[in-house]
Formats: structure tokens, sequence, C-alpha cells
């Protein structure tokens, strides 16, 4: 944050703590950000993880904080995005998307082993992309808009919890590795680039609308899995 402050030179640079594994941890992020800031205006749903195994809640890792616990978060402050409008939602996906499918029977159970978490990974990702497709339908008329991103192949720790076998694999494509800086770009484009706002809910790559595989177009996909999504929230009555 230190660091942050002093590239930037704004002062006003905060840092607040959201465990992504923990609904709980979202419920009182969301508490606490509500109760001290007064606005807004962008939210960019940014974290992603790629491991196997239960969340502290029993849902499959991937599945809660690539895609539930941010459907959470948006939620929760869904009304303070409105509020302080025009304002954008942006969700972090991945072209690995086309490799997914919505199993509305096992998506959300926890997974052993690397290859199995590939899947739930890719799943997860084609979760992102509803997610943004049905909230762009949702908020039409409120002046928020929602953007779908694949950031590319960016160096981040994501690799930090794979077997050596699954690492060295991957070692060719350091080739095309991209630093954080570039892999911000499209996420920042979405976020701040006037004259967008017509393509709410679109999928972007490199600063571009793209269109994504077609169970990512699925408009009834994209309702069921919001309605699933709210239930295992328990955000229906």
């Amino acid at each position: 944050m230190y660091d942050i402050r002093q590239e930037s030179g704004n002062s006003e640079v905060i840092l607040m703590i959201l465990d992504l594994g923990s609904l709980d941890s979202v419920r009182a992020f969301a508490q606490t950000f509500l109760e001290s800031e007064p606005r807004l205006d962008i939210l960019i749903n940014n974290a992603g993880i790629l491991k196997d195994g239960p969340t502290a809640d029993g849902f499959d890792q991937a599945f809660q904080v690539n895609h539930l616990a941010h459907f959470l978060l948006t939620h929760l402050l869904l009304d303070r995005l409105k509020r302080c409008a025009p304002s954008r939602i942006v969700i972090l996906t991945s072209n690995a998307h086309s490799f997914g499918e919505i199993d509305f029977r096992t998506i959300h159970k926890p997974v052993e082993g690397m290859q199995k978490a590939l899947h739930t990974y890719a799943s997860s990702k084609l979760a992102n992309i509803l997610h943004a497709r049905e909230l762009a339908n949702r908020l039409e008329g409120t002046n928020v808009s929602c953007y779908a991103v694949h950031p590319g192949f960016v160096r981040t720790e994501i690799n930090r919890s794979f077997p050596w076998w699954v690492f060295w694999s991957f070692l060719f494509m350091k080739l095309f590795v991209r630093n954080s800086e570039a892999g911000a770009q499209t996420s920042i484009y979405c976020a701040t680039e006037e004259g967008i706002e017509g393509l709410t809910g679109w999928y972007f790559v490199d600063c571009r609308p793209k269109v994504p595989s077609a169970p990512a177009c699925d408009d009834q996909l994209a309702k069921k899995l919001w309605e699933f999504s709210e239930r295992l929230l328990g955000l229906t009555t």
C-alpha cells in the first residue's frame, strides 16, 4: 500500500482485507466498506485461484473464489454502485472458459487432483462470463455497466499451488507471459473508456470485444446460473 501511494502520489489509497475463500469474510468486508466509504464508482472482480479441495464454506475452491464470492460481493455492493452511477463492474475471466461447462449437479462440489481442478477452473471462468451477461440484463436502465475481461496469460502467483508436472508443462508458455502492467490494460480500458456503455455484458480481449464460446452466449444458461448462485448463497426467500 505504501508503494502504491508513493508511485501514484495519492495518499488516499487504503487497504481492506478480503478473503474470497470465506463467505463470512466477504460479508464483513462489504459491511465495513459500505460504512466507511460513501462512493463506489468502479468494482473490479480480479481475484482468481486454481486449486483443488474445499473452501471453509464447503464449496469447490475455484467455483467459490472465482465466481460465487465475487457474485456475493457484487450483490452486496450493487446498491452503492447504482447510487453512484454512472459506474462500472469488471469481472476477470479467461479464454480457458472455452473448456468449461456448467453442470449444476457438480460445479459447486469440491474436487481432488490437479486434472479435475483445471476443469473446474475453466468452468468457473465460464461462470464469470455468464455472470456478466445476466448482470447486464438485470442492470438495464440503471446506468451501471459491466464487462467480462480476459487479461491474457499474466505472470501472477496463481501457479503457486501447482504440482511440479503442471509447472514444467507450462514453462514453454513463458514466451507469451505478460507482466502485470500489460495484463491490467483491458481491465483498465473497460473500467474507464468512454463510449463503450452500449457493450455492457460483453466479453473483452486486448481492449476489444470478442465473441466467447457458445455456452458463454447462452442467455438461458446465464439466468439459471444466476438463480443457482442465489440459492447457494441463501439470497432467495
